[in-house]
């Protein structure tokens, strides 16, 4: 098997991390959750008192922290904080520190480097349009707005537990996906040779048999099955 780059793009709520996990694990490949890095950088931001609109102050820090993400763990300047960038407030701190073009070349160089050899499923939002435009494989994975907002209410990733009113993270959501979409650096976007994939009413492991075989096809055929 050729060393892949696999880029999975999408919304928050799309299934992203849960699919391209179980991906990487299937293939044995690497997996790096791009939204991590920016998750880290703004809760390093915020801790430090950095305002997250002063630009070269929060992009020293993506370029300089000492920043770790694993499959199961996240640091940064060796502070484990896997469990704290999953909050709501960080989700809005990530988006503000996401729309600043420094900061964001700053952690693209890092992605680049870590997926440069391949054999890697990087998910994000601007993998496949940005980070590695000629990625062997690219996936946009979407959801509908209610779909996703359930999955996040439910999900106690992110903090949020199963108590959470539906409307207000739809709320929330669709702000992100208004931060993300419009923002001038590396829009939120789908890569025009990207196989689009709704996951709207599919269990994961749907999810994941579909993905498989759009990368099985580019392994056989060279080009991605939609």
């Amino acid at each position: 098997m050729p060393p892949l780059i696999i880029a999975i793009d999408g919304p928050s709520g799309a299934g992203k991390g849960t699919v391209a996990r179980a991906l990487a694990k299937r293939l044995g490949y690497r997996h790096l959750d791009t939204g991590a890095m920016y998750r880290a950088v703004a809760w390093k931001a915020l801790q430090s008192g950095v305002p997250l609109d002063a630009e070269d102050a929060v992009a020293e820090l993506a370029e300089h922290a000492r920043l770790e993400v694993g499959p199961d763990e996240v640091r940064i300047d060796d502070e484990d904080v896997t469990r704290a960038i999953r909050t709501p407030a960080i989700d809005r701190a990530a988006a503000a520190a996401a729309r600043l073009p420094r900061v964001r070349a700053a952690l693209v160089n890092r992605q680049r480097k870590a997926g440069e050899q391949g054999r890697i499923v990087m998910e994000g939002r601007d993998i496949g349009t940005v980070v590695f435009p000629d990625a062997d494989v690219k996936i946009y994975l979407d959801a509908s707005a209610e779909e996703r907002a359930r999955r996040r209410a439910a999900d106690p990733a992110h903090g949020v537990g199963r108590q959470a009113a539906l409307t207000e993270v739809e709320s929330e959501m669709k702000a992100r996906d208004l931060s993300d979409s419009t923002r001038a650096t590396s829009p939120l976007a789908v890569a025009a040779d990207a196989v689009h994939l709704n996951t709207t009413g599919l269990s994961v492991e749907e999810t994941l048999d579909k993905v498989m075989r759009i990368v099985e096809e580019k392994l056989k055929t060279g080009e991605p099955k939609n």
